[in-house]
């Protein structure tokens, strides 16, 4: 007989502390109900990154994103506001701007030639002469809260819920000193993998459990015993001493500084710093078992002015990222094995791990209707 929805979540025990943790049951990276679930109460009750800064950056600039399963439209008015809205025409349901981004003075839906303002504002419906009681007033695109944190454009399906202040707490002040601001958006990669998208999650929040033994150019440049890991109400940072022990001269000639941070923001945005460098990280859930990767490389002037050597980090994270994907895709055939149900954590290493999965109990267990 299948387990109910509200069974499988409440497998897991949200109370125990570390020591006697264990991950949440396995039933949570395969079944669809729970990934349904996760669309409606974590990906559209929470802040979630979408664009870039830059990308809206004047009047008439729009992105277009997919925020599990909605279509979203982020423009910026002839104020020089910026707006957010689902990017479903109100006449019959179809995408008004269909370009992954692009320049617009209104926004007209393709399909019967409905035009917005950019504000949302609906300015003209051809052919509607005749239609009774119809306010186009009332009918202009659905907005959804919108804002921004450094590089980054975020949205918040969720009428109600934190701003973003808020949601992001004292992760604002940590990056604060990373000096963001100086390092300048070069190029996007997306990788998509075979699995669910809290495989991903695990992988990154281990505390550089997998490290040594996953990723030997990386682990040569990383100090693995001075490893950090701290949590706070949203996020995790890990930090860890960086080394030149000359054990991978195609790593270390591009990842260097005194430490690299590895900050990760509930419940799917991370972003990795290094003298000079910065990728972020934006994982999204297709279906239960199959995630996208979007990375966004950002690098210090002197390194874009420096021949070859943006080219050459961002090789080295795509030799890592594909070490991941191997790796991640084993875990979720693992996963659907009757041999597996849940393992225990790593007090050393898996805290940020078990935060991960206490936030997302909390939102799904007040989600949960069966």
């Amino acid at each position: 007989m299948q387990q109910t929805l509200s069974t499988i979540i409440g497998s897991y025990d949200p109370t125990r502390p570390l020591e006697r943790a264990a991950t949440i049951p396995s039933a949570w990276y395969v079944d669809p109900r729970v990934y349904d679930l996760e669309r409606r109460c974590v990906f559209g009750g929470t802040w979630q990154a979408v664009a870039r800064v830059d990308q809206v950056g004047a009047a008439g600039r729009f992105v277009t994103a997919d925020l599990a399963g909605e279509p979203i439209l982020v423009t910026r008015d002839r104020e020089g506001r910026l707006r957010a809205f689902y990017n479903v025409c109100r006449h019959h349901a179809a995408a008004v701007a269909t370009a992954e981004c692009g320049t617009a003075s209104v926004l007209r839906c393709p399909y019967h030639g409905w035009t917005y303002e950019l504000d949302g504002r609906l300015k003209g419906a051809p052919e509607f002469d005749g239609v009774e009681a119809f306010d186009k007033s009332s009918n202009g695109l659905v907005p959804v809260a919108v804002d921004t944190w450094e590089h980054f454009v975020f949205v918040r399906l969720s009428p109600e819920g934190p701003t973003l202040t808020h949601f992001l707490g004292d992760l604002v002040p940590r990056i604060s000193s990373l000096r963001l601001g100086q390092l300048q958006f070069v190029e996007r990669r997306t990788y998509d993998l075979a699995c669910n998208w809290k495989v991903f999650v695990d992988n990154y929040l281990d505390g550089g459990y997998h490290v040594p033994h996953i990723h030997k150019g990386l682990g040569s440049v990383l100090n693995y015993a001075e490893y950090i890991i701290e949590n706070g109400d949203r996020f995790c940072v890990q930090t860890t001493p960086v080394k030149q022990s000359g054990g991978d001269a195609q790593t270390s000639a591009v990842r260097g500084g005194d430490r690299a941070y590895y900050y990760w923001l509930y419940p799917n945005f991370m972003l990795n710093w290094y003298e000079g460098y910065l990728d972020t990280n934006l994982v999204l859930p297709l279906a239960v078992d199959r995630t996208r990767v979007v990375f966004d490389f950002y690098f210090d002037p002197k390194e874009i002015a420096a021949e070859g050597r943006t080219a050459k980090s961002i090789t080295v994270a795509n030799r890592v990222q594909q070490e991941d994907i191997d790796v991640c895709e084993s875990v979720q055939r693992g996963l659907q094995s009757r041999a597996y149900d849940i393992g225990r954590l790593s007090v050393r290493r898996e805290a940020g791990e078990h935060l991960f999965h206490r936030l997302l109990f909390e939102q799904l267990s007040r989600g949960t209707v069966d």
